[in-house]
């Protein structure tokens, strides 16, 4: 046993030394699907003022976006296990780039529901390229490390989503906002021309976002990968995975786990705009977009600071106190509304840094190749909590007020905390 653990160690360094440029690529992918996935918070403020939605009609902008991750997810999964990871992330982003030049024509048209489109076939490519890229890196190396290394592939996320809010800040934005009334007093024609200038404002960005990802999967099919398996991974062959599953207690935890936890994240950035403009009145939409700058650089200093720690402290540990901590930044910007509120939301995102990978390594922790694919797939399905969970934040504060729809992020928060409880007790 203590001789073929040996070979799958070496194996594994063998593997990882042969595959840096071909990591350096997949690392860059969780750059790119940070610049989709925060863009999207500045769309739901966009949005808002371009179409005059409700709070739960502009969070439709994240339930469409994650429920083409829930949809697509899976079927990702079995085409990672039939033609591999890189084919996987090649027509990842393929998805991507077609779902962002899609925006071109949503544009003309002034659509909601044609952008609604455009972001599920974004989203649907997205979920390829989580499904294939989370479980390649912690296959890159030793099993006892590969929550830290996720962590550490995470951190580049976080980059690309301070990008994509600047994009949005500086090239959707038109810094032109209208209050309910100014737009009652308009006429039809001027009313009209405005809000098809204001969806027009996402053209070139997306369009310039599309050709981007296009040329950066022809570099990845050019590129050779290593064969992404090893020795103790021959259960490939194995039959009734996704059973196993399923019926396994601790993974499902996990998969509920990562719902909320998404839930939670997407419904605070969704709405941080939203919220900095509602609790401080007088606030422009370009200056709100810098709380979520902020609140990414917190994020991605939250990152490296995770991935140290848990050289030290058990992935769980470092879960449960990170979680503890936001419930009470919730409730503080749930109860205490306003500058200090917001504060409080920018705060929280550096202790939701870590939650995602963490909980997707734990999830995985310990299974062969099949299981790494499918398990990948389902916690990138649970991924769907975005949808669901923003757009019940949207309902809440269409009738509580937003602050007070801070609350469900809380729950959420209280939910990853008994996960992580639950963990610990199995290690222990």
């Amino acid at each position: 046993m203590q001789q073929h653990v040996a070979l799958d160690t070496a194996a594994r360094q063998g593997l990882a030394r042969a595959a840096l440029f071909p990591l350096a690529l997949i690392v860059s992918l969780f750059f790119l699907w940070g610049v989709a996935n925060n863009l999207n918070d500045v769309l739901v403020a966009q949005f808002k003022k371009a179409f005059t939605l409700s709070d739960f009609q502009a969070g439709l902008v994240q339930s469409a976006f994650y429920l083409g991750y829930f949809l697509v997810a899976l079927p990702a999964g079995i085409f990672m296990r039939r033609f591999g990871y890189k084919a996987a992330v090649v027509f990842g982003l393929l998805l991507y780039g077609i779902g962002a030049l899609l925006f071109w024509p949503a544009a003309a048209t002034a659509t909601y529901a044609t952008f609604l489109v455009a972001l599920f076939v974004i989203a649907a490519g997205l979920a390829f390229l989580e499904t294939s890229a989370n479980p390649y890196v912690t296959l890159l190396g030793p099993r006892e490390s590969a929550a830290s290394r996720l962590n550490l592939a995470q951190a580049f996320n976080p980059l690309g989503s301070i990008t994509g809010v600047l994009i949005g800040q500086h090239f959707i934005f038109t810094g032109v906002e209208r209050s309910p009334a100014e737009l009652a007093a308009m006429d039809a024609a001027a009313r009209t021309a405005f809000m098809k200038s204001e969806a027009a404002a996402v053209q070139m960005p997306y369009l310039a976002i599309g050709l981007g990802v296009i040329a950066w999967a022809a570099i990845i099919a050019i590129t050779r990968f290593p064969p992404a398996t090893v020795a103790d991974e021959a259960r490939a062959a194995e039959k009734g995975v996704l059973g196993r599953l399923l019926r396994d207690w601790r993974f499902m935890a996990a998969v509920a786990a990562q719902f909320f936890y998404v839930g939670a994240q997407v419904a605070v950035f969704s709405y941080m705009i939203r919220y900095a403009q509602a609790t401080m009145p007088g606030t422009a939409e370009r200056t709100a977009a810098n709380y979520i700058t902020a609140g990414l650089l917190c994020f991605m200093a939250g990152r490296f600071a995770g991935a140290a720690l848990m050289k030290h402290l058990r992935p769980a540990r470092v879960l449960g106190t990170f979680a503890a901590i936001n419930v009470a930044l919730a409730a503080f910007a749930a109860f205490v509304p306003g500058q200090m509120g917001i504060y409080a939301l920018v705060a929280s995102s550096f202790f939701m840094s870590i939650m995602y990978p963490t909980i997707f390594a734990l999830g995985i922790e310990g299974r062969g190749d099949t299981e790494r694919k499918f398990g990948a797939s389902l916690l990138v399905m649970s991924i769907v909590g975005g949808a669901v969970l923003t757009a019940v934040m949207g309902a809440t504060s269409d009738r509580l007020g937003i602050a007070h729809a801070m609350v469900v992020p809380m729950v959420c928060f209280v939910a990853i905390f008994a996960f992580a409880l639950i963990r610990r007790e199995a290690r222990a």
